[in-house]
């Protein structure tokens, strides 16, 4: 199973757009305090359409307790200042990667500690960042491909027509 972790997600949308990609994949979703909204707005009940069911949501106060509860484990880090872009690690089936916050992403005390598991989308250089919610699909899809896509298991269908 994997795991998206966004570090004080500002814009209840994205968050909602990320919790549906995580219903969709399976993924447990992992909040850590402060949130820039509340879990009840109608934004991200909205972003998330009718998948909300499937989403296993974790909150926690702040980075620390997010280590604790979860036995500090390995934590890849999603951020433009990275060397290495996503494709150059090998994701572990049960892996942890983390999103910081829309305005200023994760904190560089953080990225600093964890230098070696720091990964970045490739861009040009005048873009600054990426939508929070399309870094998270692209990310966790190199993670997903990397195991076959074990356990999705969907199958395309057409609404009038057969294959």
């Amino acid at each position: 199973m994997m795991h998206i972790v966004l570090h004080e997600p500002e814009i209840p949308q994205n968050t909602g757009n990320i919790a549906r990609t995580c219903a969709a994949t399976g993924a447990t979703l992992h909040l850590i305090e402060p949130l820039g909204f509340s879990l009840d707005e109608k934004q991200i009940k909205r972003a998330g359409l009718d998948y909300w069911h499937l989403v296993n949501v974790q909150t926690y106060k702040d980075y620390e307790e997010f280590l604790e509860k979860n036995n500090y484990p390995k934590v890849y880090m999603a951020t433009t200042k990275s060397r290495q872009t996503y494709t150059d690690v090998s994701y572990e089936e049960e892996c942890y990667i983390m999103f910081g916050k829309e305005t200023a992403g994760i904190p560089e005390e953080i990225l600093l500690d964890n230098k070696e598991t720091c990964i970045r989308v490739p861009m040009i250089s005048e873009a600054r960042s990426l939508n929070l919610s399309n870094s998270v699909a692209i990310v966790i899809y190199e993670a997903l491909r990397q195991h076959q896509f074990e356990h999705l298991t969907k199958q395309g269908e057409l609404h009038h027509y057969h294959w």
